[in-house]
């Protein structure tokens, strides 16, 4: 099976929020580029960046459309920063990427082992679906409950989130970041 190579252009922003000024850009993909994709959810892709090689996983903006989040590492080896116009490469990548447990929920997942089995059975993508659950609440009381209640569902068996909307459309749980004006 031959990948589809997704070509577009897209401009860099700096977001409006960041905890370093500087520290990484973003940028939303077309959503001519975004439809080429397998799934309006998280995806991993491999691509260039103004022909610098990367890996990456896409998010979903809740528009339909997904973003790139570029860190400065990135950025300097593409030589490219906010306000750039890039011309960009993709192809979603031959395997699923292993998403960053954050440190509340994997210190949950250490002290209940049938969980902790069950997410060392799940695929990345169950797992990505997971943890967007868990972060994308506001207030933190909400987000400790669901660590809860994950790690209580997964000991039950409960392989996915019920009910959650990979894309961020329909519940507005997921969207790309402000850009700084």
């Amino acid at each position: 099976m031959t990948k589809t190579l997704i070509r577009f252009k897209a401009k860099l922003f700096r977001p409006a929020e960041s905890e370093k000024a500087g520290s990484w850009t973003f940028l939303i993909l077309p959503k001519t580029a975004s439809a080429k994709l397998p799934s309006r959810g998280m995806t991993a892709i491999e691509g260039a960046i103004n022909g610098f090689p990367f890996q990456a996983t896409l998010e979903p903006d809740g528009q339909k459309s997904h973003w790139l989040r570029v860190d400065r590492k990135l950025s300097k080896s593409a030589g490219v920063d906010a306000g750039d116009i890039v011309t960009l490469e993709i192809t979603p990548a031959g395997k699923d990427t292993e998403p960053e447990v954050p440190t509340d929920l994997r210190k949950a997942l250490a002290a209940a082992p049938k969980a902790r089995a069950l997410w060392s059975d799940i695929t990345p993508n169950a797992r990505r679906d997971w943890i967007h659950w868990i972060i994308s609440p506001k207030q933190p009381e909400t987000r400790t409950r669901r660590i809860k209640n994950a790690c209580s569902m997964l000991a039950t068996g409960k392989r996915r989130v019920c009910c959650f909307d990979r894309s961020g459309f329909y519940s507005k749980s997921m969207s790309a970041p402000k850009a700084a004006s």
